[in-house]
């Protein structure tokens, strides 16, 4: 699940529009932290902005002077884990030569930001029905630097130039949020405990079938483990 986008710090901003100091960023980033484990935990309709400012240590008035209402600081959650999961991913890639290698590290980043912050999953799908904009926005931001990356590729010779980019894109991503979903998020040991990481194995398995998905013609069926 990789990308070729390049991050950049984002600039934050009070509720009022103005730049935050040091302080002010810390401040909301403690914020985004607690609606993030608040969220996860109970859901969006049984968070509350007491619940996110006590999980914060912030007082209650501090609250208003970075977000004006429960939905906005959840609608600006999605995005804030959209921006870390693709930088995640971006940062995976780094380094990598060829598009199968690209894929599986991409891949591996993604799995690793999840196991570290499986709410990213819970408040996604919150977002399909608090903010379906949010929902869309988070998934076509993935799609769109992987198929960016697909369509090098493909010029590059590394993926079969008949693939359509778009399709196999949200096709690819798709696959490696359910993997992530039974393997890490459903996954639990005899002490009731998620896995730190997906097996091996699991990726092993993957890799092999999104290579033949994606090898040039003439490359079908080789095994390059």
């Amino acid at each position: 699940m990789s990308t070729v986008e390049q991050f950049e710090p984002e600039a934050a901003f009070s509720a009022a529009g103005k730049p935050l100091t040091k302080r002010g960023e810390a401040t909301r980033r403690k914020l985004l932290e607690a609606a993030e484990d608040v969220f996860a935990r109970l859901g969006y309709h049984e968070a509350s902005i007491v619940k996110i400012t006590e999980s914060a240590g912030i007082g209650l008035g501090t609250f208003y002077l970075y977000f004006d209402s429960k939905q906005q600081i959840f609608e600006e959650l999605v995005v804030d884990l959209n921006r870390r999961v693709r930088h995640a991913m971006a940062e995976a890639v780094a380094g990598t030569d060829n598009r199968i290698d690209a894929e599986r590290a991409g891949f591996e980043g993604f799995f690793r930001f999840t196991a570290a912050h499986p709410a990213l999953y819970r408040v996604v799908r919150e977002a399909e029905f608090v903010s379906p904009e949010m929902l869309r926005l988070h998934y076509t931001r993935i799609v769109e630097g992987y198929e960016a990356g697909l369509r090098a590729a493909q010029a590059s010779g590394d993926v079969d130039a008949g693939l359509d980019p778009e399709v196999t894109a949200w096709a690819l991503m798709g696959a490696g949020e359910l993997i992530g979903m039974r393997f890490l998020l459903w996954e639990r040991d005899d002490e009731g405990q998620p896995p730190a990481a997906i097996p091996d194995a699991v990726i092993d398995g993957m890799m092999r079938f999104i290579r033949n998905a994606l090898a040039a013609r003439g490359e079908r069926g080789q095994d390059h483990d």
